[in-house]
């Protein structure tokens, strides 16, 4: 438990060194601060534990993530373990232990460490075959080897679907549920149906909901083992016959419930006519190749009768496969029988074209078959949504149902991300394509398309097949005649869809290709998906923002693209949802989205490196996520466009990726003032002071309540300005501006001189110029208009005056320009600031007084001497490894003493073209396998020599 502590400590250090850093950048930088973010946690009530800013359930086993430069301790498991109080309540603790020792000792002479694991195997090929590596890694690793071999492969060959790109939180599990009538006496009888497909990644369960013959439902409710309620979704007002939710951060009993099919789920109507349907979670083996779907209902007001018929296309005939789950079709007088006889029929218009008669049994009405060789004429029935499936029983009490036969319906997005490491030539452009379809129910697709940053015009814009051989394209549809290129878009819809195509689009076989001037067989590309509903407000059916190499400033040929959406909703809360596709192998895929606010204080041009505001840290293509606590400007920059998402990777740090943000909305706290730098206070301070009261995070000063955000002058001294942040006042002295001028006058209600203008008629042209240009420069951080010319330290909430920047307002264009402080280099050993508030450090005065020595030895603290890191002191400049319990000493990590600051950086490793990669204990980096062990130690030494030409990177 001792080292549990220590390892949380550690971690808490390392965030507070982090924020540390992240405080000093600001300084640097005069931009407005973006706070970090905060994980999301759960709703209140529910049980777990917290460990580094991430939730989890009770029964979770993770390994930890300390962050960079130390990343995932592989070797640490942590357990939530579930407590009880006195009370009865339940919650979680956090357990943390070594798990080396429990390592088995491979039967080999030379085991290797792979990476991301902790103990060791013996390489492919080895002696010890129970040590083998996970064949999960295995299977990745044979995916690279055969993304060459599968150009030759046939177009219904759909092994690369598996998913080279897909991270560890993007694996699911599918489950459906058939919802009918409630068969209880006080409840009116009910023909209503609904078909429930739920989706589990991790703890989070998504969840597309379709009913027939009812009313909009108005609640949803999960019940677990016990019929208890363990979540209830209020469904929102809406004309769609489509339910979309997640139910997010799953208790563990839960999710071994739901994995048990123990768990039910009821959906209810509450206006009108009380209806009410249920049924149960089931996990299917069918769902995985599921591209058409039917509803089956009764004419009849017959409780709990319904069914669901799951279809697909043969991959190279035209056999129409379904597999029936039917409820309440067989009644309590077959059960006696062992077999109860069924008739399932295709229709269309009435007429029936096939016809198939079966036995079913009482205890499992379930039912598959497959219908041979659709002609061409079933075949375009059924791509239009035309074709009717009906199942009835024979003999007496005879029951029916059935339903059209339409395209897989679900709340998920159907999209494309193109970009040029997806071509057939891969290359790096920097360009990127966005795609987002929608599927009627009649067979139309409707589509949008938008690209930019390419080489040329474009020439070709097509949904293709998978080739069969090398660059031989197959062309599904031209969508060239509807692309504008002043506009970079297209938007049209296709009504030709065949159900070989639908069946193709669903199991994301198609492609979309941009072909242009200078790469005549395309210069983008991309594999048409469905992106998992993540539960994002944002309207589906617009396109998302374009996310770019050269929207990156400098413009980064990167092969990647990218489109995120992004929504505040109504608790000013930014959800987003990212997809990236196109990273070559040789780049590190783990990124991290930042969300960069870009202040107006800052300019937006290739130095522009204001904070970010992480949003997430991200493995595979995809990532989203909420924001909370935005702050006002924030929102301001999202409502004006003038924000970013960001991505990076090690190999582009400083961006490999971006796009600008545009979010339309209401939450900005004040508006820009009428009367200048009165505007906000004005506006904040005009809200009910009873509303202040009751508003947590108000701060109460000089007998007042002030609102969050709001800046005022305290009464107590004009000469400081002060402001709430959160419950708390912060205070900062006002720095008076220098003034030209020759003489100058103290007015009372001023802190700051000002020029005595009267005295100085020479200088009267001055105040006129300054008349002519009554905009000057808006300046965000104090939200105060500065005259033409004038320069002043910035004030950035909540940080106060940062005497390191100095801006300028240029009186030609309006702008703010900013810039950092040049300090003077200093030939003593021990500087001191003489104030506090000073950017610049200076050498005492040999004669300097013991008091003034005492204060030099207070501003030590401020980075000149010594480095605190855990329990240790270091001295400037000192290096050493450092220690992380339930570890030990991380030798592959580097720290040092920098003027106070604690720096650390992991040993910078070259990138490797190999295919078989592996770590051996002594070493800190990868190395590629070779199968001359004799040559092993030449290696060593000889990649020990070698020097790592990439830049270092401090964090």
């Amino acid at each position: 438990m001792q080292a549990c502590r220590a390892l949380r400590a550690l971690l808490l250090l390392l965030t507070c060194a982090w924020l540390h850093s992240a405080a000093a950048s600001r300084l640097k930088s005069p931009a407005l601060p973006i706070q970090s973010e905060k994980e999301l946690m759960p709703s209140k009530g529910l049980s777990g534990c917290s460990f580094g800013g991430w939730f989890y359930s009770l029964e979770d086993t993770w390994h930890p993530d300390l962050g960079e430069p130390f990343g995932v301790m592989h070797c640490v498991q942590c357990f939530c373990e579930p407590q009880k109080s006195r009370r009865g309540k339940v919650f979680g603790k956090v357990n943390c232990k070594n798990i080396k020792q429990d390592c088995q000792e491979p039967d080999c002479d030379h085991p290797i460490l792979l990476p991301g694991h902790c103990c060791k195997t013996c390489p492919k090929g080895g002696g010890d075959k129970e040590s083998l590596p996970d064949p999960g890694l295995d299977f990745f690793q044979e995916k690279g080897k055969e993304k060459e071999d599968d150009l030759h492969k046939s177009y219904n060959d759909r092994s690369y679907l598996s998913s080279e790109d897909t991270g560890p939180a993007e694996s699911r599990t599918d489950f459906v549920g058939l919802l009918t009538g409630v068969t209880e006496s006080w409840l009116p009888s009910t023909n209503s149906v609904a078909r429930a497909r739920f989706s589990l990644t991790r703890t989070s369960l998504a969840f597309s909901i379709t009913y027939q013959r009812m009313g909009r439902p108005s609640k949803i409710v999960f019940l677990d083992s016990d019929g208890t309620t363990a979540f209830e979704y209020k469904v929102p007002k809406s004309q769609s016959d489509m339910i979309c939710g997640v139910w997010k951060n799953l208790a563990k009993p839960l999710l071994r419930q739901l994995q048990n099919e123990q768990m039910r789920i009821t959906m209810a109507t509450s206006t009108g006519r009380r209806e009410e349907v249920e049924g149960k979670i089931i996990k299917h083996r069918a769902l995985f190749a599921e591209t058409f779907s039917s509803t089956l209902t009764s004419e009849e007001q017959n409780q709990g009768m319904g069914g669901i018929a799951m279809l697909t296309l043969s991959d190279s005939e035209n056999n129409l496969h379904f597999i029936l789950i039917l409820q309440g079709l067989v009644t309590h007088a077959h059960k006696d029988l062992p077999l109860v006889p069924i008739r399932v029929q295709l229709l269309y218009r009435q007429h029936v074209l096939r016809e198939i008669r079966a036995n079913i049994t009482a205890h499992d009405p379930d039912f598959a078959e497959v219908l041979m060789d659709l002609n061409s004429r079933e075949l375009f029935w059924l791509s239009r949504g035309q074709l009717e499936i009906a199942v009835a029983t024979e003999g007496q009490d005879t029951r029916q149902i059935s339903g059209f036969i339409t395209g897989r319906k679900s709340c998920d997005t159907i999209q494309s991300v193109m970009s040029s490491g997806d071509a057939l030539t891969p290359g790096k452009t920097g360009g990127v394509g966005s795609a987002i379809f929608n599927l009627h129910d009649n067979g139309t697709l409707d589509y949008q398309v938008q690209v930019a940053g390419l080489s040329g015009a474009v020439v070709g814009l097509t949904i293709e097949l998978k080739p069969r051989r090398r660059h031989k394209r197959s062309v599904l549809y031209d969508l060239t005649p509807e692309f504008d290129g002043a506009l970079g878009r297209a938007q049209g819809s296709w009504s030709r869809l065949e159900a070989r195509h639908i069946h193709m689009l669903l199991q994301n076989e198609l492609f979309i290709n941009v072909a242009t001037a200078h790469s005549q067989e395309g210069e983008l590309r991309g594999q048409i998906k469905a992106l998992l509903y993540s539960g994002l407000g944002a309207p589906r059916h617009e396109l998302p923002t374009l996310l770019a190499g050269h929207l990156v400033a400098p413009p980064v040929l990167s092969s990647a693209g990218g489109h995120a959406w992004v929504w505040v909703d109504e608790q000013c809360h930014l959800h987003y949802q990212i997809v990236v596709a196109g990273l070559s192998k040789g780049d590190d895929l783990a990124g991290s989205a930042h969300l960069h606010g870009l202040a107006e204080i800052g300019e937006m041009d290739e130095s522009s490196n204001g904070p970010k505001r992480l949003l997430t840290g991200f493995y595979g293509a995809q990532a989203h996520g909420v924001l909370k606590d935005l702050s006002a400007e924030l929102l301001q920059h999202l409502g004006r466009g003038m924000a970013f998402i960001q991505i990076s990777t090690k190999l582009n740090p400083q961006g490999e990726i971006r796009g600008r943000v545009h979010v339309p909305n209401s939450c900005e706290l004040s508006a820009r003032g009428k009367a200048g730098d009165e505007s906000e206070a004005d506006e904040v301070g005009a809200r009910d002071p009873e509303e202040l009261k009751r508003d947590p995070n108000t701060c109460f000063l000089e007998n007042q309540h002030r609102a969050h955000g709001s800046r005022w002058t305290p009464n107590y001294d004009k000469c400081f300005s002060c402001s709430c942040q959160k419950k708390t006042v912060i205070c900062d002295p006002l720095i008076c501006p220098v003034l030209t001028c020759g003489r100058t006058i103290q007015p009372e209600d001023k802190c700051c001189p000002v020029c005595d203008e009267r005295k100085e008629p020479k200088d009267t042209k001055a105040p006129e110029k300054v008349e002519e240009h009554l905009e000057g420069c808006y300046f965000e951080g104090d939200q105060k208009m500065h005259a033409p010319g004038t320069t002043w330290h910035p004030f950035v909430p909540p940080f106060g005056y940062i005497k390191c920047a100095i801006c300028t307002c240029k009186g030609s264009t309006g702008e703010v320009h900013c810039e950092k402080v040049t300090c003077p280099a200093l030939t003593c050993s021990r500087p001191v600031r003489r104030n506090p508030s000073d950017c610049c450090k200076e050498c005492p005065e040999e004669e300097k007084s013991p008091a003034g020595m005492e204060h030099a030895d207070m501003m030590q603290a401020d980075g000149t001497l010594q480095c605190k890191f855990g329990k240790n002191y270091y001295q400037n400049s000192d290096n050493w490894h450092p220690r992380v319990p339930l570890v030990g000493e991380m030798k592959c990590i580097n720290c040092w003493c920098d003027h106070g600051v604690t720096k650390c950086q992991r040993k910078q490793c070259p990138v490797l073209t190999c295919q078989n990669v592996a770590r051996k204990d002594d070493k800190c980096c990868p190395e590629c396998l070779d199968s001359k062990e004799e040559g092993e130690e030449e290696e060593e030494v000889l990649t020990t020599k070698v020097p790592d030409k990439r830049p270092s990177r401090r964090h």
